[in-house]
């Protein structure tokens, strides 16, 4: 290494603290040595051991010092012993109160240590008188001396030190016991040979203006500039990763030819459970699933909520309630806005198709693969001559533009749909099978009541989340979520 060329590369900073560099040095001294401020110092120690100039220790101690009663102990006196002298003039609490002007917690504080220590006895009519030991303790100034040698570190008091600190210790505010964090520097060969080069005091840093103006960078050396230390990274605005994610799944489904649908997240129960053929008295519409909310909704026309109704009651045998149907809740899936688009379609809008992504809410214990809220990607294809191959079709399409090479179809049951089928993945790295979401054809007891009459209707939902969960490297779904800055900023980019 040319020492030269790196002495011309030193910062204004390392160029003030080379001359002090020693081995066995710590930041504090060296702070103090070179009348640099620690931040400044720190930075400077950081630079030359990136350069391999210094190396550095890093070690912690504990510092004994005064706290905010001690400081105020030390002015004036310990309390204890201005009780001890009012002794001479009263031999009672109110009088030595009166005569000291000591706040109550004081005088009750001083009365009980003066008492524990033998410095006092009490006589009958609780009068107060001091002892031969109190006498002896007024003389002494052992605890005031250990309290003027503070700051210290622990390790370093010895055993009379010790006795009194365990003592001070107990009582507010008169020390504390602070971790102090300890740098300790040594010069490495590098860094001995680089003290011994003699660097231009009038070293410029940088190439002004009025240099260029008035030509005298002609007669200034500059700093060489230092190529290969290392900056601070540089982390540029970006929308958070999972939004990423779910404006690549938003394109995906418009460059498809499909039509967003969007709607709020509080709901009659109704559009959530009633219109999608879910009996009033199924376990889904109890409290440990789904989050009510306080109100009821406004249903629609009374022709479609008689047709759900008739539907109802005839297929699940059970009474049907317009005052359940009403109740709100937070959507458990966006299936709902499928079922409100259903409803608002006239036929001479067939075909037609349509998705939504968006945050749905469930009442589940919140672990590593469950959360009480999350993304759904949900579409439906209106069309009388759909039928299932062309549902498989468009889940192929979609999970490949989403990364997912290998997909599979297995049967499956949901209450709306009829044929239905599970959607899996299959992850490489983990070499397994993954479900991810549900698909099928709407049932004629939701597509009759919803569109007049029981047309095809594809339609599928998956979680967002589960999806982009490997590409990510993400084992835990809460990550998703979390909002922790250095997650933010290192994640890489959906692509």
């Amino acid at each position: 290494m040319d020492i030269q060329k790196l002495a011309l590369t030193l910062h204004p900073l390392e160029r003030t603290i080379l001359p002090y560099l020693e081995n066995n040095i710590s930041l504090k001294e060296l702070s103090k040595k070179s009348n640099l401020e620690e931040v400044s110092a720190t930075r400077a120690i950081q630079w030359l051991e990136n350069k391999g100039v210094i190396k550095t220790l890093k070690s912690t101690q504990e510092i004994i010092d005064l706290d905010k009663n001690g400081r105020e102990y030390l002015k004036k006196e310990f309390p204890e012993k201005t009780f001890l002298k009012a002794l001479e003039e009263a031999d009672n609490l109110e009088e030595i109160q009166r005569i000291t002007n000591l706040q109550k917690d004081e005088l009750n504080a001083s009365l009980g240590l003066l008492r524990k220590n033998g410095f006092i006895s009490i006589k009958p009519g609780f009068k107060i008188k001091p002892t031969i030991l109190g006498e002896k303790y007024l003389k002494e100034n052992t605890t005031e001396d250990f309290l003027k040698s503070l700051p210290i570190e622990k390790s370093k008091i010895n055993e009379t030190q010790e006795k009194i600190y365990q003592e001070l210790k107990q009582r507010k505010q008169i020390i504390k016991t602070e971790t102090e964090k300890i740098l300790t520097i040594t010069l490495t060969k590098i860094g001995t040979e680089l003290k011994t080069v003699k660097i231009p005091k009038n070293l410029a840093d940088q190439l002004t203006s009025t240099m260029l103006k008035d030509n005298s960078w002609k007669n200034k050396q500059f700093r060489r500039y230092d190529v290969e230390i290392n900056v601070p990274k540089i982390y540029p605005g970006k929308r958070h990763f999972v939004n990423q994610a779910k404006q690549h799944a938003k394109q995906i489904w418009l460059d498809m030819g499909f039509q967003e649908m969007t709607g709020p997240i509080i709901n009659p129960s109704f559009w959530v459970f009633d219109a999608l053929f879910t009996p009033q008295d199924h376990p889904v519409r109890e409290m440990q699933d789904t989050f009510f909310v306080k109100g009821n909704g406004k249903l629609p026309d009374k022709k479609l909520i008689n047709k759900v109704k008739q539907i109802q009651e005839k297929s699940w045998k059970s009474p049907w309630t317009e005052q359940e149907a009403r109740r709100l809740v937070l959507r458990t899936h966006t299936t709902v806005l499928s079922a409100k688009t259903l409803s608002k379609l006239k036929k001479s809008d067939w075909p037609a198709k349509f998705f939504a992504i968006g945050r749905n809410y469930r009442n589940e214990t919140l672990d590593w693969s469950h959360s009480f809220e999350f993304n759904q990607s949900e579409g439906i294809v209106i069309d009388p001559d759909a039928n299932f191959r062309n549902l498989t079709g468009y889940l192929k399409e979609f999970f490949k533009k989403m990364g997912y090479n290998k997909i599979r179809f297995r049967p499956g049951y949901f209450a709306y749909t009829e044929p239905s089928i599970e959607v899996d993945v299959y992850i490489p790295e983990k070499k397994t099978w993954v479900e991810l979401g549900g698909a099928g054809i709407f049932r004629p007891e939701v597509t009759e009541p919803l569109l007049g009459e029981p047309v095809p209707v594809l339609a599928w939902g998956f979680g967002l989340g589960r999806i982009i969960l490997p590409y990510y490297g993400i084992k835990d779904i809460r990550e998703l979520y979390k909002n922790d800055i250095k997650q933010l900023r290192k994640v890489k980019k959906w692509l």
